[in-house]
């Protein structure tokens, strides 16, 4: 059998395809005489524009429409008018949702009418392979344009065996997808270590697939829908990923030196935290939440088989969360290998700073903490199960160990008021040396999010979101069940306080790269040098058992439990005395204060950091 395995835009330009590195070695595992090929649709998307606009649309505008437009469905809307046949579809809807919003469309506009073009020679690239069977994974805004090649090649190829798999796929979605197009013949849902192999054998002995968990299929002019399975797929079966056409793809391309090429690793899948206290706003995992790990030992000779063989040192890993262990059996064996590599993990907002410090030891210069928020009670309606205090301290610990930290303030959750925000925004300022937010962001309610599956939690009333009314010519109903986003009532704060919290992260971005407030040891004394922006420039000078007291600090402490730590050092302090020195500390930004408890702001040494986009 011959395989053609495809990734359309918007994957990421500047990483290979984990899912068809993956495809590709799950095929050739079960089937060693089929013969596998790859279509890597980003990077001819990219090479197209750049050849037919004569320059006009480079790799960095694929970035802001497949990438930094993804909660308006930009992406996906290029490709529409080609699914339907009509190149004015959606036009004037998305006009109306980018007025009413304040959406920049002008580079979807210009790319659009290269689209049909575009699949049109995708299509013929594909079937010059003579392919017996197509395979698209789609996550995120690759769905219309899979769809689109999907019903090219079958108009072409009436007898081809076209399949969708991926993120997009799982649960209700996958069976949308599959009744809403007829053109489609296969849908994988969930996992596809088990599934594909078993759709492959009976697609080889023409037998029906109602034996394959998950599987859509059309049996006659009905589409069925085999029951998903609970069953994940073992560490042990999930199989190394293999780019060898990614690089050749990669090599060959026009695009190469606009992008920064990065590998993509996998250590783990679900999410240990979520199988227990499932964050009320997320939805990732979908139907696969099973937390489930491969040794460190072997992750280390995956990255260290596919540095060596890509010569490349960023590496990325898909993990939602580090397992814990590979603080014991992985990371170490990184940071002894003396090997130069950039990591990029995904990790949980408590790690301790000996974590952190490991992390960056091991080559960690980017990591994604889920911080989410400073404020306690906020953090609890989330359910993250972390404190505002200790999230703060991730930021500082970030900091001192030249960690690059993305994340995100969420805010518009149910139950939550002014109040819970009002004592955060008053301290933003002197948080401003910290790695800030990417922005202030009300969630959006996310399918097999807690929010979606218990409308008790506050969002009983929601609908497909409006930015699929320019993607998708389909009814309601359907698009209840095809989408990952939905509109609700909005909940929790709006108005004056929505506008402060906002205005107070725009400035916290703005003044961060000019702010620095750090520590310096001078023999016993402790000494502060602030150059935080909008303040004055100062140095405080901490003596005997103020100095102790701010050390102490770093760690966050209640009044009462820094006394009792002075006292066990040997310092007499009368508690008066420590509590006002404590408040004067936080008058003067030095201390963060999350209810009871405060935390020392100041880092030691100083990052080097780039202007936001470098790099």
């Amino acid at each position: 059998m011959r395989v053609h395995l495809v990734t359309m835009p918007w994957h990421p330009l500047d990483l290979p395809s984990l899912q068809l590195g993956l495809l590709n070695r799950i095929v050739r595992r079960a089937r060693p005489g089929d013969e596998v090929r790859e279509l890597h649709g980003s990077l001819r998307w990219a090479e197209f524009l750049l050849e037919r606009s004569g320059g006009r649309l480079r790799p960095g505008d694929c970035v802001e429409v497949g990438s930094d437009a993804i909660f308006h469905g930009l992406g996906d809307w290029v490709f529409s008018g080609v699914l339907y046949d009509d190149p004015g579809w959606g036009v004037a809807r998305l006009h109306e949702y980018a007025a009413g919003r304040g959406v920049f469309i002008g580079t979807a506009l210009a790319m659009r009418p290269y689209a049909a073009a575009f699949v049109d020679a995708c299509a013929t690239e594909v079937l010059a392979a003579e392919p017996d069977l197509v395979g698209f994974t789609t996550t995120f805004m690759q769905n219309v344009p899979s769809l689109a090649l999907a019903r090219e090649l079958k108009r072409r190829r009436p007898e081809l065996t076209v399949v969708l798999g991926g993120s997009n796929c799982d649960g209700p979605m996958g069976h949308a997808l599959h009744r809403n197009h007829p053109f489609v013949d296969h849908v994988v849902r969930g996992e596809a270590e088990y599934a594909v192999p078993a759709l492959l054998h009976h697609l080889q002995a023409g037998t029906d697939p109602v034996d394959v968990p998950g599987l859509c299929w059309w049996d006659g002019t009905e589409s069925r829908a085999n029951t998903q399975t609970r069953r994940t797929v073992a560490p042990a079966d999930i199989p190394s990923p293999d780019y060898g056409q990614w690089q050749a793809a990669l090599d060959a391309s026009p695009v190469r030196e606009h992008i920064h090429p990065k590998l993509v690793v996998e250590g783990a899948r679900g999410c240990w935290w979520g199988e227990k206290h499932h964050c009320t706003f997320c939805g990732l995992n979908g139907s696969a939440m099973a937390f489930r790990a491969k040794p460190g030992e072997r992750l280390w000779a995956e990255i260290d088989r596919l540095v060596r063989r890509h010569r490349l040192l960023d590496v990325v890993t898909v993990d939602n969360i580090i397992d814990m262990a590979y603080f014991r059996d992985f990371l170490p064996r990184v940071v002894a290998s003396g090997w130069d590599l950039r990591l990029h993990y995904e990790v949980k907002s408590n790690l301790t700073p000996a974590q952190l410090r490991l992390l960056g030891e091991a080559g960690a210069v980017h990591i994604q903490p889920g911080i989410e928020s400073l404020g306690s009670r906020v953090l609890d309606l989330m359910a993250k199960g972390v404190t505002g205090a200790r999230n703060v301290r991730t930021l500082r610990e970030c900091e001192n160990h030249a960690l690059t930290c993305s994340w995100n303030l969420l805010y518009g959750f149910p139950g939550e008021s002014a109040d819970d925000y009002d004592s955060v925004v008053d301290q933003l300022p002197a948080l401003v040396h910290l790695q800030p937010p990417s922005g202030a962001h009300r969630i959006q309610l996310e399918r097999f999010s807690p929010h979606f599956t218990d409308p008790d939690l506050g969002f009983g009333k929601r609908r497909p979101a409006e930015m699929y009314q320019h993607v998708y010519d389909l009814p309601e109903d359907e698009l209840a069940d095809l989408v990952y986003l939905f509109d609700t009532e909005p909940a929790g704060i709006s108005g004056p306080a929505e506008r402060r919290l906002t205005e107070a992260v725009a400035a916290w971005r703005a003044g961060h790269a000019d702010s620095r407030l750090l520590f310096e040891e001078d023999g016993t004394d402790l000494l502060v040098h602030d150059r935080r922006h909008g303040r004055p420039p100062a140095t405080h000078r901490f003596t005997g058992w103020r100095a102790a007291a701010l050390r102490h600090l770093e760690d966050g402490r209640t009044v009462p439990a820094l006394h009792r730590l002075l006292a066990a050092d040997g310092h007499e302090v009368p508690v008066p005395d420590l509590d006002a020195w404590v408040r004067q500390a936080f008058a003067g930004g030095l201390l963060f204060r999350d209810g009871v408890t405060f935390v020392a702001l100041p880092t030691w040494g100083e990052p080097v950091r780039l202007p936001e986009g470098a790099g």
